[in-house]
C-alpha cells in the first residue's frame, strides 16, 4: 500500500527515541525522518467508491458512483454528488438517526475551527508552524470570516492539539508513539483559555491501543472544554509495521470504546457533551462504521482527513463521510499549497451536504 504523505510527514516531524511515556517531551529534539513521503494525491481517494483512477489535474469520473445513486452519469466539479441537491439519493440520509443534543452541547448549531499540530514541530500543523501571536491572529482572521460567510452558525474557536504522537522507532516499550507531558499539554491548554476555545487531545497510538492511552488523558478530558479526537492512520494493528509506512485503521469497536470512555466522563463529572472527532481518508480507516454507537453525551464527527484538488477532496467526502452517515461531519482544509492547490473555498465547503460542522485547519 503506498505511503500516506501525511503519515510520512508526521512521524518524520516528532520521529523522536521514546524515552519513557511520561518524558519531559519540551526537551527532546527531533531525529532522522522516518518512512517516505510523495507529494501525489493518495490514490485511495482518487479511486474512491470503485471509480475510475483520475489523471492528476482532472476530476475523477463517477460513473460508478452515479450507478450506485440513480445511474446519472459523470458529474463535474460544479455538479458533484458531494454537494446538495444534485440528484444524489445519498442527501436524504443526513442528517442521520441521532439522539437529541443535550443542554451545553458544541454542535450541530454552532460550528467548530480547530487549528491542528504540535508546537514542538513547524511541519505538523498550523498549531506549531507560527509563534503564539501569529498563530492567534490566524485563528481570529479564520473565526471572522467564517461567522461573516454563515452566521447562522456562530464559531467556536479551538486548538487541537496531537497529544500521543506517532514514532519511526519502537521506543524502550515497543508502542511506537510519544507521548507529550503534561506540563506540556497544561501549556497549550492555557492557550486556549485565552482565546476562549475549547482543546481538542488528537491519539496516534501507533503499536499502541485506545484502552491504553485514554486512561493516561483522563486528567484532561474530565474538564468541561476539553475534547477528544482519535487518528486510525497511524493505528497499526498488524503489531509489525510502523507507523507512517502504511495506512493504518480503527473498527467501530475502537470508535465505541472512546466514546463510551467518554460517556463515562460525562456522567461522573456532570460535563456538557463531549466531542469525539474520528479522522478519516480511506474506506478501511474505519470499518464497521454501521456499527459506531451512538448516546448523547458525545457527538461523533467524522472527519474527512485528505488532501488534494478540490475534486480530489470531494470525491472522497462523498465515498468516506456521505455515503456512510454516522453523526456530524467535518473537513481538513491544509495551508500549504504541497497539500491543497489550489485550496477549497470556504463557500464550496458550505455547499457539501452533509455540511461541515468542524474544520480542521492544518
Amino acid at each position: 500500500m503506498p505511503i500516506s504523505m501525511r503519515g510520512a510527514a508526521f512521524v518524520a516531524a516528532l520521529s523522536w527515541p521514546l524515552l519513557g511515556a511520561a518524558q519531559d517531551s519540551a526537551s527532546v529534539v527531533p531525529s532522522a525522518p522516518a518512512g517516505r513521503a510523495t507529494a501525489q494525491p493518495r490514490p485511495q481517494a482518487a479511486t474512491a467508491g470503485g471509480a475510475t483512477p483520475a489523471k492528476p489535474g482532472k476530476p475523477a469520473d463517477t460513473t460508478a458512483k452515479r450507478k450506485r445513486v440513480g445511474g446519472l452519469g459523470p458529474v463535474s466539479g460544479n455538479a458533484h454528488l458531494a454537494y446538495k441537491d444534485m440528484g444524489s439519493d445519498l442527501d436524504s440520509l443526513w442528517p442521520p438517526k441521532m439522539p437529541a443534543p443535550l443542554p451545553g452541547a458544541i454542535l450541530p448549531n454552532r460550528r467548530v475551527i480547530a487549528f491542528y499540530g504540535n508546537p514542538l514541530s513547524r511541519r505538523m500543523g498550523i498549531l506549531g508552524e507560527f509563534d503564539p501571536p501569529e498563530m492567534f491572529a490566524k485563528l481570529d482572521a479564520e473565526v471572522a470570516a467564517w461567522n461573516r460567510l454563515d452566521p447562522a452558525h456562530p464559531v467556536q474557536p479551538a486548538l487541537h492539539l496531537i497529544a500521543v504522537v506517532a514514532q519511526g522507532a519502537p521506543g524502550r516499550d515497543g508502542k511506537y508513539r510519544l507521548r507529550m507531558d503534561s506540563a506540556f499539554i497544561e501549556r497549550v491548554y492555557g492557550w486556549a483559555q485565552q482565546k476562549k476555545a475549547i482543546l481538542f487531545l488528537d491519539v496516534q497510538v501507533g503499536h499502541s491501543t485506545l484502552q491504553q492511552e485514554l486512561p493516561w488523558l483522563e486528567r484532561f478530558l474530565k474538564r468541561p472544554d476539553v475534547h477528544l479526537g482519535i487518528d486510525p492512520e497511524f493505528s497499526m494493528k498488524d503489531g509489525k509495521t510502523a507507523p507512517g509506512r502504511k495506512i493504518g485503521t480503527f473498527d467501530a469497536a475502537d470508535i465505541n470504546y472512546a466514546s463510551k470512555f467518554l460517556q463515562d466522563l460525562v456522567t461522573k463529572h456532570t460535563l456538557p457533551p463531549k466531542m469525539l472527532v474520528v479522522h478519516r481518508f480511506t474506506r478501511k480507516g474505519v470499518t464497521n462504521a454501521k456499527q459506531i454507537k451512538l448516546d448523547a453525551r458525545v457527538q461523533v464527527v467524522m472527519h474527512m482527513d485528505g488532501f488534494g484538488a478540490p475534486w480530489l477532496k470531494r470525491d472522497s467526502y462523498y465515498s468516506y463521510i456521505k455515503q456512510e452517515p454516522v453523526q456530524y461531519a467535518g473537513w481538513k482544509q491544509f495551508t500549504k499549497p504541497k497539500n491543497d492547490n489550489p485550496p477549497t473555498s470556504r463557500e464550496e465547503i458550505l455547499r457539501l451536504w452533509p455540511q461541515p460542522v468542524y474544520i480542521q485547519v492544518q
